[in-house]
């Protein structure tokens, strides 16, 4: 990736962040960080890869029927962001279009990304393995 299609993803990233949790008035939408952009060489399109945080109701029922433990996320609820997401990538992108300082703005595509959450599951794995070699070794 060329310095400029770098320059511009890490602007797109920045701004993005600030416009979901300011503009988009989605309900379907919660708590959503911007983990990564990639833009096409050409700037024509972005794929913007978000991580869905829990976002709890008012309704204690709701929240036990959408969420398995605290912390766990229900695939539903991120499709449903992710499908938000991309309802409204227009709107982002003419949002977008008065932010940045280029010609075009590329078009959005919204993607969850699951790294963070395998990174937890491999962290616990490692301390439960650690957790197991200390008590094969007392």
């Amino acid at each position: 990736m060329s310095a400029r299609v770098q320059r511009v993803a890490d602007q797109i990233q920045r701004e993005l962040a600030s416009l979901i949790q300011m503009e988009v008035n989605d309900p379907r939408v919660g708590m959503v960080s911007v983990t990564d952009v990639e833009v096409s060489r050409d700037l024509a399109h972005a794929k913007i890869y978000v991580t869905v945080l829990n976002t709890m109701t008012d309704d204690s029922q709701v929240n036990e029927s959408t969420l398995s433990e605290p912390g766990d996320l229900d695939k539903l609820e991120i499709e449903e962001n992710i499908n938000a997401l991309n309802k409204a990538a227009g709107y982002l992108r003419s949002l977008l279009a008065k932010r940045l300082s280029t010609r075009s703005v590329p078009k959005l595509r919204f993607y969850y990304d699951g790294s963070i959450e395998r990174g937890q599951q491999l962290s616990s794995l490692i301390d439960s393995a650690l957790a197991a070699d200390q008590d094969s070794h007392s």
